[in-house]
C-alpha cells in the first residue's frame, strides 16, 4: 500500500490534552498496539526512566497500600465501637437495675471513671433536694436550678439542647471542675432530658485534642439519652 492511500494526521492539529482525552476514553489502546510500549519511556524521580508498564504498576501498588491503609482504619474503628457498644451496654443494664435516683448516680460515675475512661466527669442536675435523695453534693455531683446564676455561661448551650465538643470557657471550667480546672484540656457537655429539663453531663480530658468539634455524637446522644431516662424527677 501507498502512503498515498495511509491517512495522514497532522500532528499541528493534536495537542497533549487531546491525545489524555483519547487515551482515557480507550484504555485498551495500548493492548492493541503492544508494540509501542516499548517505545513509551517515563522520566523517573531520580533521572532514570521507566516503562509505561512499570509506572503503571507503582501506581496501582500505591492505590493498594493506601486501600490498606483504609482498611485497617476501618477495622480499627469497627472494633472501637464494638467496644463502645459493649460498654454502652453495661451502662444501661446497671442503670435500669438501680432502684433510686441516688444510685443511677453512683453507677453513671464509677462506669464514667472505669469503662469510659474519663479524666474529670461531673453531673449537674436540676431541681432536686440535695440533703434528703442524694445526701448532699459531691466531687461528682452538682446540685442547682436551672435559673441559678452559676448557669449563665451555659445558656446558649442548653438552649440548643445538643451535645457540644471542644474548648469551653474559663468561667464553665470553674463551675464544673473547680480545683481540678487547669488540667482539663478540652470537654463534652451532654445535656440530659428534653431541652435539658434534668440537667447536664460534663466530661473533661487533659487532651486538648480529644474532645474536638468534629468528633462523632452519636455515643454521648445514647450517653445523654441514657442517663437522662435514668435520672428524670419520679
Amino acid at each position: 500500500m501507498s502512503s498515498a492511500n495511509t491517512p495522514q494526521v497532522d500532528a499541528g492539529d493534536l495537542d497533549e490534552g487531546s491525545v489524555a482525552e483519547y487515551l482515557q476514553s480507550h484504555p485498551d489502546f495500548f493492548e492493541r498496539h503492544h508494540s509501542l510500549l516499548g517505545n513509551m519511556r517515563i522520566p523517573h524521580r531520580t533521572g532514570g526512566a521507566v516503562s509505561l508498564v512499570e509506572r503503571q504498576v507503582a501506581t496501582l501498588r500505591q492505590k493498594n497500600l493506601q486501600l490498606e491503609r483504609k482498611f485497617r482504619d476501618l477495622v480499627e474503628v469497627a472494633r472501637s465501637n464494638d467496644e463502645l457498644a459493649d460498654k454502652v451496654h453495661s451502662l444501661a443494664t446497671e442503670l435500669l437495675a438501680a432502684g433510686s435516683r441516688a444510685q443511677a448516680v453512683g453507677v453513671a460515675e464509677k462506669l464514667l471513671r472505669s469503662s469510659f475512661n474519663a479524666d474529670h466527669a461531673v453531673l449537674v442536675l436540676f431541681g432536686t433536694d440535695s440533703v434528703n435523695e442524694f445526701g448532699g453534693e459531691s466531687r461528682f455531683l452538682r446540685l442547682a436550678e436551672r435559673r441559678d446564676q452559676a448557669m449563665g455561661p451555659f445558656k446558649t448551650f442548653l438552649k440548643n439542647n445538643v451535645p457540644r465538643c471542644g474548648k469551653i470557657r474559663d468561667s464553665q471550667r470553674a463551675f464544673l471542675f473547680g480545683p481540678d480546672a487547669e488540667e482539663v484540656g478540652s470537654a463534652a457537655l451532654v445535656p440530659l432530658g428534653e431541652n435539658s429539663a434534668t440537667g447536664f453531663l460534663a466530661i473533661g480530658s487533659r487532651d486538648a485534642e480529644y474532645f474536638h468539634p468534629g468528633k462523632s455524637m452519636d455515643f454521648l446522644s445514647r450517653l445523654g439519652d441514657l442517663l437522662g431516662c435514668a435520672l428524670a424527677i419520679r
